[in-house]
């Protein structure tokens, strides 16, 4: 794992380097967003929700679309989290309600239905969505109804100088940091001859533009940088530019469509026994399914967010036994956990109190990893410093956490993927 410290420090795959920390799960649209100035606390103009006494946290999580994969384990570090609140008692002596909805993808208007049916329910809290795109298609929706916006998966540098009242936090980090792991990873395992290939969408070409900067400040050559349309029936002529200019690395930023692009490269003779392939958090799932064994041996992938530790993973399955990947999951809990506590430590549902304690129970107190141990310190008058676990989670100004982990992921036999040590390039697990 690779930990990006308060400061700002990346311990890249290769060295050390200093790299300013703006602000993962992407995804995207082609819509630009306003890169006005973040606000860094919510505003008392906003139609904010009236406390009602019940914390009530809506979910806008991927039940169909493009990262339909990612939903299952973002449900359930949620339901996780609320179970365990409720039983240490719930939130302000109530036990917390919840609304869970689909995101969809930026193709449909489902994101948007789903936020008109939260608010309705009196949602103070909405996590989601998965995708950067989507969010930035509801964000000002869900602000402007003063209801606190917590993405556990967003990884658009865009949002951290969104304005967004000061209701839009994240648990991920940016995609300027995955991208320039990623591409250091590349650079250290011996390949100056790079290839990109991602999405058109603003996940896709940010993401891609980060790696490309990486690669070529490592010293290496982006022989091509494609952005293909993710609704394309066939990616052969894209595959083929690729192939004409012989690159020994080929960096993969993708969704579900990885599943087509995967064949066509082996088709033309690219794949991933040909040429050395990268994923990223986009298409870093479970293939073991969808290719004969071996297909993906030796594959690597970043990640944002720490690795999923057994004692999680069981938990998890306990609320969802179907799960084969826990992407986000963690993100998600801590998500829940945190907007739990800012309420008991706000005495209060209402979203923008909420916000407002959001950085203070995050750092600078007594350190507790659970609910039960942090709501019992607020309780006692005493300020708490969560750390959850997909990591400290420490919030700037902008809502972004200051403090990260990429993983780096390698493909076995199987086509299932085991925790990478950056250090010594042993394969964990």
């Amino acid at each position: 794992m690779i930990r990006i410290a308060p400061v700002g420090r990346v311990l890249a795959v290769a060295a050390a380097a200093s790299l300013a920390l703006t602000a993962c799960g992407g995804g995207g649209n082609n819509a630009a967003a306003p890169t006005d100035s973040a606000s860094s606390a919510p505003s008392t103009s906003a139609a904010q929700s009236k406390g009602d006494g019940t914390l009530t946290i809506g979910t806008l999580l991927p039940q169909t679309g493009d990262l339909a994969y990612l939903g299952p384990p973002e449900f359930a570090g949620v339901d996780l989290a609320i179970e365990e609140i409720n039983a240490a008692g719930g939130v302000l002596g109530k036990s917390v309600a919840k609304v869970h909805t689909d995101s969809g993808d930026a193709k449909t208007d489902i994101a948007s239905q789903s936020v008109d049916k939260m608010i309705q329910q009196k949602a103070d809290a909405i996590i989601g969505a998965a995708s950067s795109g989507v969010s930035f298609t509801v964000i000002d929706k869900i602000v402007n109804a003063g209801v606190i916006h917590f993405s556990p998966a967003n990884t658009s540098p865009e949002f951290t100088t969104y304005n967004d009242k000061g209701l839009y936090f994240r648990t991920a980090p940016s995609d300027v940091l995955q991208g320039r792991v990623l591409g250091d990873l590349i650079i250290a395992d011996g390949s100056d001859a790079v290839a990109i290939l991602n999405r058109q969408d603003s996940y896709g070409t940010g993401l891609a533009d980060q790696v490309e900067k990486a690669v070529t400040g490592g010293g290496g050559e982006v022989t091509d940088k494609i952005a293909y349309d993710p609704a394309a029936a066939d990616f052969s002529a894209d595959v083929a530019k690729i192939k004409a200019k012989n690159p020994k690395a080929l960096a993969l930023i993708s969704f579900e469509e990885s599943k087509k692009i995967i064949p066509e490269l082996i088709k033309q003779g690219i794949g991933p026994d040909k040429v050395k392939l990268y994923f990223v958090d986009g298409n870093l799932q479970n293939y073991s399914e969808d290719f004969p064994k071996g297909t993906l041996k030796g594959v690597k992938g970043t990640q944002p967010g720490a690795e999923v530790k057994d004692d999680l993973k069981n938990k998890l399955l306990k609320i969802n036994p179907d799960l084969k990947d826990f992407n986000y999951g963690p993100e998600s809990y801590d998500a829940a956990i945190l907007i739990a506590l800012a309420a008991e430590a706000a005495k209060s549902d209402e979203g923008a109190a909420i916000a407002a304690k959001l950085p203070e129970v995050s750092k600078g107190g007594e350190k507790c990893d659970n609910f039960k141990a942090c709501v019992d310190l607020i309780k006692a008058g005493k300020d708490v410093d969560f750390n959850g676990v997909s990591g400290p989670i420490e919030f700037s100004d902008a809502g972004d956490p200051t403090e990260a982990t990429i993983g780096v992921y390698q493909y076995d036999d199987s086509n299932t993927h085991k925790n990478v040590d950056y250090r010594t390039g042993k394969v964990e697990g």
